[in-house]
């Protein structure tokens, strides 16, 4: 049986109530929540374990990423996300879209099994083996609010079969692979991208202290997190390094601590200049993804040279925050029609 557009934006959005709790870590609020105490507590356990299969996926990391699905998955926000598509109440014609998702950030698959689920289709979902838990986790949540939703989407252990269009998400090289592999199916291909900011100079203490969200958040894996500032010329870098300093205990976590001594090190056997605060390497750089626990800076002289020579290469930039462009803080927080790469998701859907 179908799915009716109203019932899957109701489902949705009882999702994203459910997510505040398990944000905030709060004790089973009771079946107004839609599961019971047992099944609340299933999804408490996951949050805490999450890193033991993948180091990265720190109880607060998992808590932060629902955290913004709680804040995006409102009824008003789905619906307003919509408005602007002629999605059908009923899809007559569904196809089943696969989707190969990244495993950087915890659920960072979730948009595209999203949109293809509000738009009637049937998912095809190939887990990353680094984030191969939550996203079912939440989908069991899904179908107890609606199941229906059990027919609408298939985990797929292995090679996937049968798709009819495809999404999928990589790095540069696993991107030319899925561009030959799926040549003869309608797919979105994205690729590696980073995010840049553009200060002024005129930036307050604030402003910065956002900056380091932005660039810490998930200790920094993500797209949409900043690897690259552009600074103008006369910038003093102690106001940035004294913003960001409450962001110094993420070099206690094993992982990051290893990428950043190992970084460290082989700058230093090379003899780059850089500066170290004791948690994040500051290195001068054209290049403009760096690696984790580390940030590349450039001065500037003209804004407007600047944002000509970073329009030739949009096509390897997710965000861009400024006074102009996005505001200090808000890269991780992504809305609805925020879609990753500048591809229309729902657009492509609805064209098939």
């Amino acid at each position: 049986m179908a799915v009716y557009l109203d019932q899957r934006i109701q489902a949705f959005s009882q999702l994203g109530l459910l997510l505040a709790p398990l944000a905030q870590s709060k004790s089973w609020p009771g079946f107004e929540c839609g599961l019971s105490e047992e099944e609340y507590q299933t999804l408490e356990r996951l949050i805490e374990i999450s890193h033991h299969s993948n180091g990265w996926f720190t109880p607060e990391n998992v808590r932060k990423s629902f955290a913004a699905w709680h804040t995006t998955l409102t009824k008003e926000n789905l619906s307003a996300w919509l408005e602007s598509y002629s999605v059908p109440t009923q899809n007559d014609s569904p196809r089943k879209i696969g989707i190969i998702c990244a495993g950087n950030i915890p659920m960072v698959g979730f948009h595209d099994v999203l949109s293809v689920l509000i738009t009637g289709h049937h998912a095809l979902i190939k887990l990353s083996s680094s984030d191969n838990q939550l996203i079912p986790a939440l989908l069991r949540v899904l179908t107890k609010f609606d199941p229906e939703f059990e027919n609408w989407y298939s985990i797929v252990p292995d090679r996937m079969i049968g798709q009819e269009a495809v999404i999928a998400t990589g790095s540069n090289n696993t991107a030319r692979y899925f561009d030959y592999y799926f040549r003869d199916i309608p797919h979105i291909i994205r690729k590696s991208r980073t995010s840049i900011a553009i200060l002024d100079g005129n930036e307050n203490a604030d402003q910065l202290k956002a900056l380091g969200h932005d660039i810490f958040d998930y200790f920094g894996l993500g797209c949409r997190n900043i690897s690259k500032v552009y600074l103008p010329q006369g910038f003093q870098l102690n106001r940035l390094f004294e913003a960001i300093y409450d962001h110094h205990p993420i070099v206690n976590h094993h992982k990051y601590a290893n990428n950043y001594d190992y970084n460290k090190a082989v700058w230093l056997l090379n003899q780059d200049d850089l500066l170290d605060n004791g948690f994040i390497l500051l290195k001068e750089e054209k290049s403009i993804a760096s690696p984790t626990a580390s940030l590349y800076y450039e001065y500037y002289q003209d804004k407007d040279a600047l944002r000509s020579s970073l329009n030739e290469i949009k096509d390897e930039l997710q965000c861009i925050v400024s006074s102009e462009d996005l505001p200090f803080g808000t890269t991780q927080c992504p809305m609805l029609w925020d879609y990753a790469d500048g591809m229309d998701t729902i657009k492509f859907l609805l064209s098939l």
